[in-house]
Parts: C-alpha cells; sequence; structure tokens
C-alpha cells in the first residue's frame, strides 16, 4: 500500500522498512548536527526516538539549526523536536529527556533499550561517558567530531577514531578512547583546519547574551564561541543518519 514511505522502501525493501520502524535510537544533543540527523529518522521510517538536550531555541541558532525558527525562540529543543517528529510521522514513539548529558546523568538512560546511539554533544567528558555506556550495552554508537569553525562540508568523512587526523577534539577523543580501552569507534570528522572566528564584539555572545531565560550553561560560560553555517553541521547530521540507516538494515 502506498505511504509516506514508499520512495525509501523502494530502495531498502519492505524488511528493511520494517526493520528501521521497530528500532529505538537514542540522539544526545538535538542542535545543528543532531537536529538533522532526527530529521533524517524519522523520514526514513524509524518507529522510536529518545531526545536528549537541555537547551532551549535561541535566535543564534537559526542560522544552522533546522529545529531553530523565529517561532521557536525560546522554547525547549526536545519540545520543538516532538512537535516536527509527529508532524512528519505521528505514529513515531518520542521520549524527550530535558537532560544535559554528563556521566553524573547518565544512569537516567538504559542503554541496553536502543538499537543505535547518537552522540552529537559538544563536551569531552559527556561524549566518553555516551560512549563507554554503548559499549558496555553492546549497542552501536556513531559521534561527530569538531563541526565548528569549519566551511568545507565536503571534507567530512566516516572513519574509525584511531584513523582521524588533523581534527583538534578527533585528537582528544583518540586520547581518551585509548586510555579508556575504547577498541573501536565510529565517528564522522574532517581535515579541514578550523578557522579562528573573528574578533567582532558587536555581535559577540559574550556582550550581548540573548539566551532564553532560564537558560542553564549560557555562551558566556563557553571557553569559545564557535563559528558555524547552514551547510556543515547538516552535512555531518545527515552523513550520520544515513550511516544508521545503512547499518540497522544491513545496506
Amino acid at each position: 500500500m502506498l505511504n509516506q514511505f514508499s520512495r525509501t522502501q523502494l530502495l531498502y525493501g519492505a524488511d528493511s522498512m520494517a526493520k528501521l520502524q521497530a528500532s529505538r535510537v537514542a540522539v544526545f544533543g538535538i542542535g545543528g548536527v543532531g537536529g538533522y540527523v532526527v530529521e533524517a529518522l524519522v523520514r526514513s521510517g524509524v518507529g522510536a526516538i529518545d531526545l536528549i538536550d537541555d537547551d532551549k531555541v535561541c535566535l543564534t541558532n537559526i542560522n544552522r539549526q533546522i529545529l531553530a525558527t523565529r517561532k521557536t525562540v525560546g522554547k525547549y529543543k526536545v519540545d520543538v523536536a516532538e512537535e516536527r517528529i509527529h508532524e512528519i510521522n505521528p505514529d513515531c514513539e518520542v521520549r524527550g529527556y530535558k537532560t544535559f548529558f554528563l556521566p553524573d546523568t547518565q544512569d537516567q538512560f538504559d542503554f541496553t533499550e536502543y538499537d543505535y546511539v547518537v552522540d552529537a554533544i559538544d563536551t569531552v567528558t559527556g561524549k566518553l561517558a555516551i560512549i563507554e555506556k554503548a559499549r558496555d550495552a553492546g549497542v552501536p554508537v556513531i559521534s561527530s567530531m569538531g563541526a565548528g569553525n569549519k566551511v568545507n562540508a565536503a571534507m567530512f568523512e566516516v572513519a574509525d577514531i584511531y584513523e582521524t587526523s588533523i581534527c583538534p577534539l578527533a585528537k582528544v577523543m583518540r586520547r581518551e578512547c585509548r586510555k579508556r580501552g575504547i577498541e573501536s569507534l565510529k565517528v564522522v570528522y574532517s581535515k579541514e583546519k578550523p578557522i579562528r572566528p573573528y574578533e567582532d564584539m558587536s555581535i559577540s555572545c559574550r556582550q550581548h547574551c540573548i539566551c532564553p531565560p532560564g537558560t542553564a550553561r549560557k555562551c558566556t560560560e563557553r571557553r569559545d564561541i564557535p563559528g558555524s553555517t547552514a551547510f556543515v553541521p547538516s552535512v555531518v547530521g545527515l552523513i550520520i543518519a544515513g550511516e544508521i540507516i545503512n547499518d540497522i538494515t544491513g545496506k
């Protein structure tokens, strides 16, 4: 019967679509990268998605985050994402967690429930906790490396963490993964050298913070505020989603 996933089924077949519908994917971080991961997963027929992010949509997110519009500024990203998911596929089961994932919040999550895990957060300690929890649960995980301060979307590729180079975040992750005995980790990264952002205080969040009221972690608290584009995080997110879909279906 013709349905909203018919064009995908023409490529993957009915059995693969059934696998996607029966799968639960956890997306940690639904900003520039994670938002596009969610978008592609729900449009591909994934039947259950967990959304983990404590952030609210900010005006400065509009340049790159699919969940960010003038109407959604100030709203929790997980709430905006859940509404959008159900507008695309009302049958998709969604669980939203307004949680900043770190080692001290990791016990809220049972990783054995997941068929796949996406690490699209920024903090190294959080990323490592996600990766270790997924490993201990025997669940596949894919991790986004640095997407900020880069402008060449064509340079992103899928690799094992120990095959990466150039990317500063990947360098840190290689070292920390090795310390923890993590033998392998699928990542999306780029060999493009990061651009140093302009020091323009007239448009700096440090001088003109517009974080919505109640924001737990304001940009002014960050060591660096990276620049970003509409087309780099989206490409990373779509690459990640493609890897997940192909891994679940065995393509």
